[in-house]
């Protein structure tokens, strides 16, 4: 079944829903669950992961401390990352204010294929595609192997990131040949993968192995 293409800019482009409140891609009814939403919440209530809405911008919460003076006010101090510019800062919330939620959420959809400078997702049940350019995937292409399951997030109606499976199967392409009697513990060598991404491994993995590679650090986990 042909496929619907969008072209999509993480940055500024919208991207067409299928939900009532969006404009609508495909006649089907959308397969997405209801869920309820909570679009406010105290700032007692931030924790690592919350998504919220300041300056008109999500953002994700990396770390947060809740803080409580001997003198003065109690406040939560946070780190916080832009998903729309992926800039990182610190804010501090007063204790008990009104935190507004970012309506963040994820749709999984499977690199099938690029198609030039473009990484082509393909929803599998509707088939419509989306396509990312390679500055709105950015080093997570290194990653990206054709048949991956990956998430799309979503808000107000614009795909703001996405994200690659945590750990990856891939295969060594290039890599120095071991020596006899190689030990997990002997050492180690950059080795090339089937993406084009570069890990340490050790002394004893050589051409042809799949290997597992965790993405949040780019490092080695063992042989598949």
């Amino acid at each position: 079944m042909a496929g619907t293409a969008t072209t999509v800019n993480l940055s500024s482009a919208p991207y067409l829903l299928r939900r009532s409140s969006f404009t609508t891609l495909s006649s089907k009814p959308s397969a997405l669950p209801m869920r309820p939403r909570i679009y406010a919440f105290s700032s007692n209530d931030i924790k690592v992961g919350s998504n919220i809405e300041v300056d008109g911008a999500p953002w994700r919460v990396l770390e947060f401390l809740h803080v409580k003076p001997g003198k003065g006010a109690a406040f939560v101090r946070t780190k916080l990352r832009n998903y729309m510019s992926g800039t990182t800062v610190e804010r501090t919330f007063r204790a008990g204010i009104t935190v507004e939620e970012a309506d963040v959420f994820k749709e999984t959809k499977q690199f099938t294929y690029k198609d030039g400078s473009m990484f082509v997702f393909m929803d599998l049940t509707t088939f419509e595609e989306v396509r990312l350019n390679e500055t709105d995937v950015g080093d997570k292409k290194k990653w990206l192997k054709e048949g991956m399951d990956c998430n799309l997030l979503f808000w107000k109606g614009k795909i703001i990131d996405f994200e690659v499976p945590i750990t990856v199967q891939l295969t060594v392409v290039d890599v120095d040949p071991g020596l006899k009697g190689d030990t997990a513990s002997g050492g180690s060598k950059p080795a090339t993968l089937d993406t084009g991404a570069v890990v340490n491994v050790p002394l004893f993995v050589n051409i042809g192995d799949e290997i597992l590679v965790d993405t949040r650090t780019g490092q080695y986990m063992t042989r598949a």
